[in-house]
Protein backbone atom coordinates (compact mmCIF):
# COMPACT_ATOMS: atom_id res chain seq x y z
CA UNK A 1 0.00 0.00 0.00
CA UNK A 2 2.79 2.46 0.90
CA UNK A 3 4.57 1.78 -2.47
CA UNK A 4 1.11 2.37 -4.04
CA UNK A 5 1.20 5.28 -2.60
CA UNK A 6 4.67 6.78 -3.04
CA UNK A 7 4.28 5.97 -6.45
CA UNK A 8 0.60 7.31 -7.14
CA UNK A 9 2.29 10.50 -5.40
CA UNK A 10 4.92 10.29 -7.68
CA UNK A 11 3.22 10.24 -10.96
CA UNK A 12 0.87 12.70 -9.31
CA UNK A 13 4.42 15.03 -9.24
CA UNK A 14 4.78 14.08 -12.47
CA UNK A 15 1.84 15.17 -14.38
CA UNK A 16 1.59 18.03 -12.14
CA UNK A 17 5.42 19.42 -13.35
CA UNK A 18 3.88 18.63 -16.95
CA UNK A 19 0.85 21.06 -16.50
CA UNK A 20 3.11 23.52 -14.64
CA UNK A 21 5.15 23.50 -17.89
CA UNK A 22 2.20 24.06 -20.00
CA UNK A 23 0.92 26.74 -18.27
CA UNK A 24 4.05 28.38 -18.38
CA UNK A 25 4.18 28.20 -21.96
CA UNK A 26 0.57 28.89 -22.21
CA UNK A 27 1.55 32.53 -20.32
CA UNK A 28 4.52 32.96 -22.10
CA UNK A 29 2.67 32.81 -25.15
CA UNK A 30 0.12 35.14 -23.68
CA UNK A 31 2.62 37.57 -22.95
CA UNK A 32 4.22 37.32 -26.31
CA UNK A 33 0.65 38.10 -28.29
CA UNK A 34 0.39 40.92 -25.89
CA UNK A 35 3.71 42.38 -26.46
CA UNK A 36 2.69 42.10 -30.20
CA UNK A 37 -0.57 44.09 -29.98
CA UNK A 38 1.11 46.49 -28.22
CA UNK A 39 3.22 46.97 -30.82
CA UNK A 40 0.74 46.63 -33.48
CA UNK A 41 -1.96 49.52 -31.48
CA UNK A 42 0.66 51.73 -29.17
CA UNK A 43 -0.42 53.30 -25.85
CA UNK A 44 -0.09 56.84 -26.10
CA UNK A 45 -2.01 59.06 -23.32
CA UNK A 46 -2.68 62.01 -24.22
CA UNK A 47 -3.01 64.92 -21.27
CA UNK A 48 -4.19 68.46 -21.02
CA UNK A 49 -1.45 70.85 -22.82
CA UNK A 50 -0.14 74.56 -21.86
CA UNK A 51 2.72 76.29 -22.44
CA UNK A 52 5.10 75.72 -19.15
CA UNK A 53 8.13 76.24 -21.12
CA UNK A 54 11.38 74.29 -22.58
CA UNK A 55 11.96 71.25 -20.79
CA UNK A 56 14.73 71.12 -19.59
CA UNK A 57 16.22 72.20 -15.91
CA UNK A 58 17.66 75.43 -17.24
CA UNK A 59 14.02 76.51 -19.40
CA UNK A 60 10.97 75.39 -17.87
CA UNK A 61 8.40 77.52 -15.94
CA UNK A 62 8.83 77.56 -12.06
CA UNK A 63 5.69 75.78 -11.61
CA UNK A 64 4.91 72.14 -11.32
CA UNK A 65 3.72 71.38 -15.15
CA UNK A 66 7.10 72.80 -16.09
CA UNK A 67 9.21 70.69 -13.60
CA UNK A 68 7.51 67.59 -13.87
CA UNK A 69 7.74 67.56 -17.91
CA UNK A 70 11.64 68.00 -17.31
CA UNK A 71 11.55 65.16 -15.24
CA UNK A 72 10.13 63.26 -17.83
CA UNK A 73 13.54 63.53 -19.89
CA UNK A 74 16.29 64.13 -16.70
CA UNK A 75 16.73 61.25 -14.22
CA UNK A 76 18.24 61.80 -10.65
CA UNK A 77 20.25 60.06 -8.47
CA UNK A 78 16.95 59.05 -6.39
CA UNK A 79 13.23 59.30 -6.84
CA UNK A 80 10.42 59.25 -4.88
CA UNK A 81 7.71 56.93 -4.24
CA UNK A 82 4.20 56.40 -2.42
CA UNK A 83 6.16 56.36 0.53
CA UNK A 84 9.75 57.51 0.62
CA UNK A 85 12.85 58.48 -1.30
CA UNK A 86 14.17 55.34 -3.67
CA UNK A 87 17.24 54.38 -5.47
CA UNK A 88 17.14 55.28 -9.14
CA UNK A 89 20.36 57.21 -11.28
CA UNK A 90 22.01 55.86 -7.94
CA UNK A 91 21.54 52.33 -7.34
CA UNK A 92 22.68 52.58 -3.55
CA UNK A 93 24.58 55.45 -1.45
CA UNK A 94 26.49 55.72 1.64
CA UNK A 95 26.67 58.69 4.32
CA UNK A 96 29.65 59.47 6.68
CA UNK A 97 29.31 59.01 10.36
CA UNK A 98 29.88 62.87 10.26
CA UNK A 99 27.19 63.72 7.89
CA UNK A 100 28.96 65.40 5.27
CA UNK A 101 29.87 63.38 2.71
CA UNK A 102 27.76 61.37 0.61
CA UNK A 103 28.90 58.29 -1.67
CA UNK A 104 26.50 57.38 -4.26
CA UNK A 105 27.03 54.55 -6.75
CA UNK A 106 25.62 54.73 -9.93
CA UNK A 107 23.83 52.78 -12.67
CA UNK A 108 26.38 51.07 -14.91
CA UNK A 109 23.93 50.72 -18.12
CA UNK A 110 22.68 53.98 -18.56
CA UNK A 111 22.70 56.08 -21.40
CA UNK A 112 21.92 59.56 -22.71
CA UNK A 113 19.13 59.74 -25.43
CA UNK A 114 21.96 60.54 -28.20
CA UNK A 115 23.44 56.89 -27.05
CA UNK A 116 26.36 58.84 -25.17
CA UNK A 117 27.00 56.40 -22.08
CA UNK A 118 25.76 58.02 -18.93
CA UNK A 119 29.40 58.29 -16.43
CA UNK A 120 30.54 59.71 -13.38
CA UNK A 121 31.61 62.80 -14.94
CA UNK A 122 28.04 63.64 -15.62
CA UNK A 123 27.05 63.29 -12.03
CA UNK A 124 30.25 65.49 -10.80
CA UNK A 125 29.72 67.76 -13.89
CA UNK A 126 26.18 68.68 -12.74
CA UNK A 127 27.09 70.02 -9.43
CA UNK A 128 29.67 72.08 -10.10
CA UNK A 129 28.44 73.50 -13.31
CA UNK A 130 24.79 74.09 -11.02
CA UNK A 131 27.17 76.33 -8.52
CA UNK A 132 27.67 78.94 -11.59
CA UNK A 133 24.63 78.23 -13.82
CA UNK A 134 21.56 77.56 -11.56
CA UNK A 135 18.63 75.27 -12.56
CA UNK A 136 15.06 76.82 -12.16
CA UNK A 137 14.53 74.64 -9.32
CA UNK A 138 17.49 75.12 -7.33
CA UNK A 139 17.18 72.77 -4.61
CA UNK A 140 21.12 73.23 -3.89
CA UNK A 141 20.94 77.00 -2.97
CA UNK A 142 19.77 77.14 0.69
CA UNK A 143 19.26 80.87 1.63
CA UNK A 144 22.58 82.08 -0.80
CA UNK A 145 24.29 78.88 0.08
CA UNK A 146 25.55 76.64 -2.00
CA UNK A 147 25.37 73.36 0.12
CA UNK A 148 27.51 71.10 -1.99
CA UNK A 149 31.32 72.32 -1.43
CA UNK A 150 33.37 69.66 -3.75
CA UNK A 151 32.18 66.64 -6.33
CA UNK A 152 34.96 63.63 -6.33
CA UNK A 153 34.65 60.86 -8.95
CA UNK A 154 36.06 58.39 -6.74
CA UNK A 155 36.16 55.64 -9.71
CA UNK A 156 34.06 54.81 -13.00
CA UNK A 157 30.56 54.46 -11.13
CA UNK A 158 31.17 56.25 -7.63
CA UNK A 159 30.54 59.90 -6.68
CA UNK A 160 31.31 61.49 -3.52
CA UNK A 161 29.69 64.84 -2.52
CA UNK A 162 31.18 66.82 0.18
CA UNK A 163 28.43 69.30 1.73
CA UNK A 164 28.55 72.20 3.65
CA UNK A 165 27.07 70.86 7.22
CA UNK A 166 25.24 67.79 8.68
CA UNK A 167 22.25 68.14 7.83
CA UNK A 168 18.82 65.69 7.50
CA UNK A 169 17.30 67.69 4.06
CA UNK A 170 19.91 67.27 2.49
CA UNK A 171 19.89 63.56 0.77
CA UNK A 172 16.38 64.71 -0.13
CA UNK A 173 17.86 67.86 -2.00
CA UNK A 174 20.56 66.50 -3.60
CA UNK A 175 18.88 63.21 -4.76
CA UNK A 176 16.07 65.14 -6.88
CA UNK A 177 18.79 67.30 -8.34
CA UNK A 178 18.40 66.83 -11.95
CA UNK A 179 21.34 65.00 -13.67
CA UNK A 180 22.95 66.66 -17.50
CA UNK A 181 25.13 65.68 -19.95
CA UNK A 182 28.77 66.98 -19.78
CA UNK A 183 29.33 66.29 -23.31
CA UNK A 184 26.47 68.71 -23.96
CA UNK A 185 26.79 71.56 -21.49
CA UNK A 186 30.61 71.62 -20.62
CA UNK A 187 31.07 74.87 -23.19
CA UNK A 188 27.89 76.17 -23.13
CA UNK A 189 28.48 79.58 -21.32
CA UNK A 190 24.75 80.58 -20.70
CA UNK A 191 22.43 77.34 -20.72
CA UNK A 192 19.43 80.03 -20.51
CA UNK A 193 20.05 80.65 -24.09
CA UNK A 194 20.98 77.49 -25.29
CA UNK A 195 19.58 76.42 -28.43
CA UNK A 196 22.19 74.13 -29.67
CA UNK A 197 22.25 70.50 -30.37
CA UNK A 198 21.31 68.30 -27.26
CA UNK A 199 19.58 70.80 -25.94
CA UNK A 200 17.08 68.11 -24.53
CA UNK A 201 19.11 65.36 -24.38
CA UNK A 202 18.84 63.78 -20.69
CA UNK A 203 18.54 60.49 -19.64
CA UNK A 204 15.15 59.25 -18.18
CA UNK A 205 12.76 57.30 -19.59
CA UNK A 206 11.05 59.44 -22.08
CA UNK A 207 12.55 61.59 -25.36
CA UNK A 208 11.12 64.76 -25.83
CA UNK A 209 9.64 64.56 -29.78
CA UNK A 210 7.99 67.67 -30.33
CA UNK A 211 7.29 70.96 -28.22
CA UNK A 212 5.47 74.02 -29.64
CA UNK A 213 5.36 77.11 -27.08
CA UNK A 214 2.71 78.79 -29.72
CA UNK A 215 -0.10 75.51 -29.02
CA UNK A 216 1.32 74.93 -25.92
CA UNK A 217 1.98 71.27 -27.04
CA UNK A 218 4.57 68.56 -26.06
CA UNK A 219 5.27 65.15 -27.68
CA UNK A 220 7.31 62.64 -25.34
CA UNK A 221 8.55 58.88 -26.88
CA UNK A 222 9.44 56.33 -24.58
CA UNK A 223 13.33 56.28 -24.64
CA UNK A 224 14.23 52.80 -26.32
CA UNK A 225 17.53 52.17 -24.38
CA UNK A 226 16.36 53.67 -20.79
CA UNK A 227 18.79 52.32 -18.28
CA UNK A 228 15.45 51.66 -15.90
CA UNK A 229 12.13 49.87 -15.66
CA UNK A 230 10.12 49.70 -18.68
CA UNK A 231 7.93 52.66 -19.38
CA UNK A 232 4.24 51.45 -19.33
CA UNK A 233 2.99 53.55 -22.51
CA UNK A 234 4.74 54.40 -25.30
CA UNK A 235 4.15 58.17 -25.62
CA UNK A 236 2.73 60.90 -23.63
CA UNK A 237 1.30 63.83 -25.24
CA UNK A 238 0.17 67.31 -23.97
CA UNK A 239 -2.85 68.65 -26.09
CA UNK A 240 -4.34 72.33 -26.38
CA UNK A 241 -7.61 72.15 -25.05
CA UNK A 242 -10.23 74.84 -24.60
CA UNK A 243 -12.79 72.68 -22.76
CA UNK A 244 -10.98 69.47 -20.32
CA UNK A 245 -14.53 68.30 -19.85
CA UNK A 246 -15.54 68.03 -23.48
CA UNK A 247 -12.31 66.49 -24.20
CA UNK A 248 -12.15 64.17 -21.98
CA UNK A 249 -15.80 62.88 -22.22
CA UNK A 250 -14.60 62.94 -26.52
CA UNK A 251 -11.60 60.43 -25.67
CA UNK A 252 -9.04 63.47 -26.92
CA UNK A 253 -7.59 63.37 -23.37
CA UNK A 254 -7.02 60.22 -21.17
CA UNK A 255 -6.93 62.44 -17.49
CA UNK A 256 -9.81 64.94 -15.94
CA UNK A 257 -9.46 66.99 -12.84
CA UNK A 258 -13.24 66.88 -11.89
CA UNK A 259 -15.00 69.88 -10.34
CA UNK A 260 -17.42 68.58 -7.72
CA UNK A 261 -20.44 69.08 -9.95
CA UNK A 262 -20.04 66.68 -12.69
CA UNK A 263 -18.55 63.86 -10.42
CA UNK A 264 -21.54 61.97 -10.55
CA UNK A 265 -21.63 61.42 -14.21
CA UNK A 266 -18.94 58.98 -13.87
CA UNK A 267 -19.82 57.24 -10.47
CA UNK A 268 -21.05 53.76 -10.90
CA UNK A 269 -19.66 53.41 -14.11
CA UNK A 270 -16.99 50.76 -15.00
CA UNK A 271 -15.40 52.56 -18.06
CA UNK A 272 -14.07 55.32 -15.52
CA UNK A 273 -12.37 55.23 -12.19
CA UNK A 274 -12.30 58.29 -9.39
CA UNK A 275 -9.38 58.98 -7.59
CA UNK A 276 -9.08 61.32 -4.75
CA UNK A 277 -5.84 63.24 -3.95
CA UNK A 278 -4.84 64.52 -0.53
CA UNK A 279 -5.02 68.44 -0.05
CA UNK A 280 -1.66 69.13 -1.05
CA UNK A 281 -2.63 72.35 -3.11
CA UNK A 282 -3.46 75.12 -1.71
CA UNK A 283 -4.26 79.26 -1.54
CA UNK A 284 -2.36 81.88 0.07
CA UNK A 285 -2.52 85.28 1.12
CA UNK A 286 1.16 86.56 1.60
CA UNK A 287 2.09 89.99 3.17
CA UNK A 288 4.69 92.34 2.09
CA UNK A 289 5.83 94.33 5.14
CA UNK A 290 8.82 95.89 3.49
CA UNK A 291 6.25 98.20 1.06
CA UNK A 292 3.37 98.11 3.95
CA UNK A 293 5.12 98.01 7.81
CA UNK A 294 1.99 98.67 9.13
CA UNK A 295 1.81 94.43 8.53
CA UNK A 296 4.63 94.23 11.27
CA UNK A 297 1.70 94.62 13.54
CA UNK A 298 0.46 91.04 14.66
CA UNK A 299 -2.60 92.71 16.05
CA UNK A 300 -3.16 93.91 12.72
CA UNK A 301 -2.69 90.60 10.91
CA UNK A 302 -4.54 88.56 13.66
CA UNK A 303 -7.65 91.09 12.59
CA UNK A 304 -7.39 89.86 8.91
CA UNK A 305 -6.64 86.24 9.89
CA UNK A 306 -10.03 86.86 12.17
CA UNK A 307 -11.73 88.74 9.48
CA UNK A 308 -11.88 86.60 6.56
CA UNK A 309 -14.23 83.74 6.11
CA UNK A 310 -12.33 80.67 4.98
CA UNK A 311 -14.68 78.39 5.59
CA UNK A 312 -17.03 80.52 3.01
CA UNK A 313 -14.24 80.69 -0.08
CA UNK A 314 -13.97 76.61 0.34
CA UNK A 315 -18.15 76.55 -0.03
CA UNK A 316 -18.23 78.85 -2.80
CA UNK A 317 -14.94 78.85 -4.57
CA UNK A 318 -13.71 74.74 -3.87
CA UNK A 319 -17.70 73.92 -3.82
CA UNK A 320 -16.82 71.73 -0.65
CA UNK A 321 -14.01 70.12 -2.15
CA UNK A 322 -11.13 71.55 0.50
CA UNK A 323 -10.41 72.39 3.66
CA UNK A 324 -10.11 75.69 5.58
CA UNK A 325 -5.80 75.88 6.04
CA UNK A 326 -3.71 75.38 9.06
CA UNK A 327 -2.69 78.92 10.10
CA UNK A 328 0.66 77.35 10.31
CA UNK A 329 1.13 76.28 6.82
CA UNK A 330 1.61 72.15 6.78
CA UNK A 331 -2.10 70.55 5.97
CA UNK A 332 -3.74 68.80 8.29
CA UNK A 333 -2.94 65.11 6.36
CA UNK A 334 0.85 66.57 6.68
CA UNK A 335 2.72 63.73 8.93
CA UNK A 336 4.29 66.65 10.56
CA UNK A 337 0.97 69.02 11.25
CA UNK A 338 1.12 70.05 15.13
CA UNK A 339 -3.23 69.63 15.41
CA UNK A 340 -2.75 71.90 18.92
CA UNK A 341 -1.81 75.61 17.50
CA UNK A 342 -4.30 78.26 17.61
CA UNK A 343 -7.44 78.37 15.11
CA UNK A 344 -8.98 81.12 13.16
CA UNK A 345 -12.32 81.03 12.85
CA UNK A 346 -14.26 83.76 10.96
CA UNK A 347 -14.93 86.28 14.03
CA UNK A 348 -15.63 89.89 12.35
CA UNK A 349 -16.43 91.20 15.72
CA UNK A 350 -13.52 90.10 17.01
CA UNK A 351 -11.30 91.40 14.66
CA UNK A 352 -12.80 94.68 15.05
CA UNK A 353 -11.51 94.70 18.74
CA UNK A 354 -7.69 93.99 17.68
CA UNK A 355 -8.08 96.72 14.89
CA UNK A 356 -9.21 99.35 17.86
CA UNK A 357 -11.01 101.71 15.24
CA UNK A 358 -8.31 101.81 12.99
CA UNK A 359 -8.87 101.59 9.42
CA UNK A 360 -6.25 99.93 6.52
CA UNK A 361 -6.58 100.53 2.83
CA UNK A 362 -4.42 97.49 0.90
CA UNK A 363 -3.89 96.80 -2.86
CA UNK A 364 -4.72 92.95 -3.45
CA UNK A 365 -2.72 91.51 -6.52
CA UNK A 366 -4.01 88.14 -7.80
CA UNK A 367 -3.55 86.17 -10.63
CA UNK A 368 -6.80 86.11 -13.62
CA UNK A 369 -8.20 82.51 -12.80
CA UNK A 370 -11.84 82.48 -11.82
CA UNK A 371 -10.73 81.09 -8.69
CA UNK A 372 -8.28 83.71 -7.77
CA UNK A 373 -10.87 86.59 -8.56
CA UNK A 374 -13.54 85.02 -6.64
CA UNK A 375 -11.35 84.74 -3.81
CA UNK A 376 -10.40 88.21 -3.75
CA UNK A 377 -13.95 89.39 -4.19
CA UNK A 378 -14.66 87.10 -0.96
CA UNK A 379 -12.06 88.56 1.18
CA UNK A 380 -12.74 92.52 -0.28
CA UNK A 381 -16.36 92.16 0.76
CA UNK A 382 -15.29 90.25 4.56
CA UNK A 383 -12.78 92.56 5.02
CA UNK A 384 -14.70 96.08 4.62
CA UNK A 385 -17.01 95.13 7.34
CA UNK A 386 -14.42 95.28 9.84
CA UNK A 387 -12.81 98.32 8.37
CA UNK A 388 -9.97 97.10 6.13
CA UNK A 389 -10.56 98.54 2.50
CA UNK A 390 -9.02 96.35 -0.24
CA UNK A 391 -8.36 97.58 -3.92
CA UNK A 392 -8.20 94.58 -5.80
CA UNK A 393 -5.43 94.23 -9.14
CA UNK A 394 -6.29 90.91 -10.93
CA UNK A 395 -3.17 90.33 -13.30
CA UNK A 396 -2.35 86.90 -15.77
CA UNK A 397 -0.49 83.76 -13.47
CA UNK A 398 3.06 84.97 -15.30
CA UNK A 399 2.95 88.51 -14.46
CA UNK A 400 1.95 87.90 -10.29
CA UNK A 401 4.63 85.33 -9.92
CA UNK A 402 7.12 87.90 -11.78
CA UNK A 403 5.89 90.15 -8.52
CA UNK A 404 5.94 87.68 -6.17
CA UNK A 405 9.39 87.02 -6.85
CA UNK A 406 10.21 90.71 -6.78
CA UNK A 407 8.47 91.88 -4.36
CA UNK A 408 6.52 94.02 -6.04
CA UNK A 409 2.80 93.67 -4.43
CA UNK A 410 0.82 94.92 -1.05
CA UNK A 411 -0.48 91.53 -1.05
CA UNK A 412 -0.64 88.78 -2.75
CA UNK A 413 -2.73 85.75 -3.44
CA UNK A 414 -0.75 82.87 -4.72
CA UNK A 415 -1.53 78.85 -5.03
CA UNK A 416 0.56 76.14 -5.61
CA UNK A 417 1.23 72.34 -4.95
CA UNK A 418 4.13 70.73 -2.31
CA UNK A 419 2.90 71.56 0.77
CA UNK A 420 2.80 67.74 1.38
CA UNK A 421 6.34 68.13 1.38
CA UNK A 422 9.53 67.96 3.72
CA UNK A 423 8.30 70.29 7.30
CA UNK A 424 11.55 72.17 5.85
CA UNK A 425 9.31 74.10 4.21
CA UNK A 426 8.59 75.75 7.05
CA UNK A 427 12.05 77.07 7.20
CA UNK A 428 11.45 77.91 3.49
CA UNK A 429 8.30 80.38 3.97
CA UNK A 430 9.16 82.01 7.85
CA UNK A 431 13.31 81.45 8.63
CA UNK A 432 14.28 82.65 5.06
CA UNK A 433 16.33 85.76 4.31
CA UNK A 434 17.28 85.66 0.97
CA UNK A 435 13.94 86.09 -0.89
CA UNK A 436 14.71 87.05 -4.48
CA UNK A 437 16.50 84.62 -7.03
CA UNK A 438 15.90 81.26 -9.41
CA UNK A 439 13.39 79.22 -7.80
CA UNK A 440 9.26 78.59 -7.84
CA UNK A 441 6.87 80.98 -7.04
CA UNK A 442 5.69 78.97 -4.22
CA UNK A 443 9.05 79.13 -2.22
CA UNK A 444 10.22 82.02 -0.60
CA UNK A 445 10.05 83.96 2.26
CA UNK A 446 7.76 87.38 3.61
CA UNK A 447 8.94 90.10 2.89
CA UNK A 448 9.88 92.53 5.85
CA UNK A 449 9.04 89.83 8.37
CA UNK A 450 11.40 88.42 10.91
CA UNK A 451 11.47 86.59 13.74
CA UNK A 452 14.47 85.81 15.43
CA UNK A 453 12.97 82.50 17.74
CA UNK A 454 11.47 81.00 14.70
CA UNK A 455 14.04 82.01 12.69
CA UNK A 456 16.61 80.47 14.91
CA UNK A 457 14.31 77.13 15.10
CA UNK A 458 14.07 76.77 11.12
CA UNK A 459 17.62 76.71 11.15
CA UNK A 460 17.93 74.24 14.36
CA UNK A 461 15.44 71.61 12.47
CA UNK A 462 17.42 71.02 9.53
CA UNK A 463 20.29 69.82 11.50
CA UNK A 464 18.51 67.95 14.36
CA UNK A 465 18.79 64.08 12.84
CA UNK A 466 16.88 62.18 15.34
CA UNK A 467 13.40 62.45 14.33
CA UNK A 468 11.13 62.95 17.34
CA UNK A 469 13.77 65.69 18.35
CA UNK A 470 13.38 67.48 15.30
CA UNK A 471 9.47 66.84 15.49
CA UNK A 472 9.23 68.70 18.48
CA UNK A 473 11.09 71.80 17.00
CA UNK A 474 8.66 71.38 14.13
CA UNK A 475 5.71 71.21 16.12
CA UNK A 476 6.81 74.54 18.05
CA UNK A 477 7.17 76.33 15.17
CA UNK A 478 3.69 75.71 13.72
CA UNK A 479 3.06 76.92 17.34
CA UNK A 480 4.88 80.31 16.77
CA UNK A 481 4.66 80.99 13.57
CA UNK A 482 -0.11 80.30 14.78
CA UNK A 483 0.34 83.27 17.26
CA UNK A 484 2.41 85.63 14.40
CA UNK A 485 0.32 85.19 11.56
CA UNK A 486 3.39 86.03 8.90
CA UNK A 487 1.13 85.34 6.33
CA UNK A 488 -2.44 83.87 5.93
CA UNK A 489 -2.89 80.05 4.67
CA UNK A 490 -5.96 80.38 3.09
CA UNK A 491 -7.27 76.91 1.84
CA UNK A 492 -6.73 73.58 0.73
CA UNK A 493 -7.87 72.04 -2.64
CA UNK A 494 -9.27 68.39 -2.53
CA UNK A 495 -9.68 67.11 -6.18
CA UNK A 496 -11.17 63.94 -7.98
CA UNK A 497 -9.41 62.80 -11.08
CA UNK A 498 -11.34 60.67 -13.61
CA UNK A 499 -9.48 58.00 -15.85
CA UNK A 500 -9.92 55.13 -17.84
CA UNK A 501 -8.93 52.09 -16.45
CA UNK A 502 -9.12 50.03 -19.43
CA UNK A 503 -6.62 52.05 -21.12
CA UNK A 504 -4.19 52.78 -18.52
CA UNK A 505 -4.42 51.97 -14.67
CA UNK A 506 -0.82 52.61 -13.90
CA UNK A 507 -1.44 56.28 -12.19
CA UNK A 508 0.07 56.86 -8.18
CA UNK A 509 0.90 59.79 -5.72
CA UNK A 510 4.25 60.16 -4.54
CA UNK A 511 4.07 60.80 -1.22
CA UNK A 512 4.53 64.50 -0.78
CA UNK A 513 2.13 65.28 -3.81
CA UNK A 514 -1.48 65.86 -5.15
CA UNK A 515 -1.10 65.12 -8.50
CA UNK A 516 -0.72 61.05 -10.24
CA UNK A 517 -0.16 62.70 -13.81
CA UNK A 518 3.30 64.73 -12.54
CA UNK A 519 4.42 61.58 -11.15
CA UNK A 520 7.49 59.69 -13.31
CA UNK A 521 6.27 56.29 -11.28
CA UNK A 522 3.15 56.25 -13.18
CA UNK A 523 4.81 56.28 -16.20
CA UNK A 524 7.08 52.94 -15.57
CA UNK A 525 6.95 49.33 -14.18
CA UNK A 526 7.69 49.32 -10.79
CA UNK A 527 10.80 46.97 -11.58
CA UNK A 528 13.62 49.11 -9.93
CA UNK A 529 15.26 47.92 -6.17
CA UNK A 530 13.80 50.06 -3.95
Amino acid sequence: MIGVFVLGSMAGCGKQKVEDKKMGKEVEKSMKLEEEEKEKHPVVLRLEGGDWGFPNPFKHYPRGPGGFKTELVYDSLLEKNEEKEIPWLAKEYTISEDGKEYIFTLRENAKWHDGTPFTAEDVKFTFDYYRDHPPVWNNLLIDGNYIVEKAEILNENKVKLIVDEKNTTYLSKIGAVRIIPKHIWEKVEDPTQYEGDGVGVGCGPFVLENYSSEHGSYQFKAFGDYWGPKQKVDGIEYIPVSDSILAFENGDIDFLTATPDIVSRYENNSEYKLTQNKPFFGYRLIFNMEKRPELKEVALRKAIAYGLDRQEMVGKVARGSGIVASMAYLPVEHGWYNEAITQYTYEPEKAKELLQGKKYQFELLTGNSPQEVKIAELMKISLEKVGVQVQIKSVDMKTRDSAVKAGNYEWVITRHGGWGKDPDSLREHYGITTLKGAGSPASGGIPGYFNQEINDLCWKQMVQMNPEERRETIFKIQELVAEEVPMIPLFNTIDIFVTRPQKFDGWMFRYDHNYMDACKLSYVEREVEE
